[in-house]
């Protein structure tokens, strides 16, 4: 079962108004297998502006009020995860940018007293507000980019942004932040020519080009058939080229990394078919509604949204998350083609 840990050096009784003052950690998250959790992924929206083949390739229809964890709420989620031991907390949608309240949310997260604000966009308002986002406390940032061809990022995703997303990748680069990093979905029709291009722009960019396995969904079966390239074909081109394989830091997300003596930028893989995909995995999400998921395929979720009222709930918010661990499985179920409650990962905040 879950359990929540006394973190090395903690105190003994914790009261909820430690929390709110920024104090040392004093409780870890811990689940029956032994996984601790460092990391949260939170999903600000449902809605996206894009329409990529992989995941929203009719658009994104509105289907139920748009509810979502308002910034106070954000605020002590934050709050009360971090008293869990929870460092790193980023944003994800849906596309996050469609909230006009972006820039409250990412500071929220960061008066919050996170040690790392990351969020997930795709970029279509990147070069015109990234300075604002850093301003407000974000520190880390991935950027969707999914082909460097011009026709075929249109194709992908419905928009002619190309140009607008890397002009805007490029004055992150020049910001603040500690670390900006590039998505891209493994698909077998924009693979077919080859990472060329994305090990171009990597030669002298501090950046990083992540590789996502495209992952089957509830509503995909089809595209999923025709367009699954597993991450063998990223290891079996980085290894021909001298490609070596770096070290995972404790909280990292779920990418494998990669760096070559010549360039300065580095490859990622993100392969949830791998073999041990889930055996250090150190995630959790919560849905734009306060839904706690304990796996992005998992079955069921465990509302939090009733803790988020006061600051005073802290600890009991905690101590319910703790209690949902004790039922995380081991590994998702995707090599037999259950993607559990997932229809859509906009859904859910992938």
């Amino acid at each position: 079962m879950g359990s929540i840990r006394r973190a090395e050096g903690g105190g003994g009784n914790a009261s909820s108004s430690r929390v709110w003052k920024g104090a040392a950690t004093v409780l870890q998250l811990e689940d029956g297998f032994g996984r601790q959790f460092h990391y949260l992924r939170l999903s600000v929206t449902e809605a996206c502006n894009f329409r990529c083949t992989y995941c929203l390739p009719n658009g994104y229809r509105k289907a139920a009020p748009h509810d979502f964890l308002s910034v106070s709420e954000v605020g002590r989620l934050v709050r009360a995860f971090q008293l869990a031991g929870v460092g790193k907390f980023r944003l994800t949608g849906g596309e996050p940018t469609a909230r006009k309240d972006l820039t409250a949310l990412i500071g929220a997260v960061s008066e919050a007293g996170a040690r790392k604000v990351a969020l997930t966009t795709n970029g279509w308002s990147l070069e015109r507000r990234v300075g604002e986002w850093v301003a407000a406390g974000l520190t880390h940032l991935n950027v969707s980019v999914d082909s460097f061809d011009k026709g075929t990022f249109a194709r992908v995703t419905g928009h002619d942004l190309l140009a607008s997303i890397l002009a805007g990748v490029d004055r992150a680069l020049a910001s603040e932040l500690l670390s900006v990093k590039l998505n891209a979905v493994l698909l077998r029709s924009t693979c077919a020519a080859g990472f060329d291009a994305f090990a171009e722009f990597i030669r002298d960019r501090d950046t990083s080009v992540r590789f996502i396995e495209l992952m089957r969904t509830g509503d995909n079966a089809e595209f999923f058939a025709a367009e699954h390239l597993t991450g063998a074909a990223v290891r079996n081109w980085l290894a021909e080229r001298g490609w070596r394989e770096i070290a995972r830091a404790p909280d990292a997300g779920p990418a494998v990394e990669f760096e070559h003596p010549e360039y300065r930028g580095r490859f990622g893989l993100i392969a949830p078919y791998g073999a041990g995909f889930c055996d250090n995995c150190n995630r959790l999400r919560v849905t734009a509604r306060g839904q706690l998921r304990l796996c992005l395929f998992g079955r069921g979720g465990v509302d939090l949204r009733d803790l988020l009222q006061h600051d005073e709930q802290a600890l009991e918010l905690t101590e319910r998350v703790s209690v949902a661990l004790g039922a995380k499985s081991a590994g998702h179920r995707l090599h037999a083609g259950d993607p559990g409650d997932t229809r859509r990962l906009a859904e859910v905040g992938g």
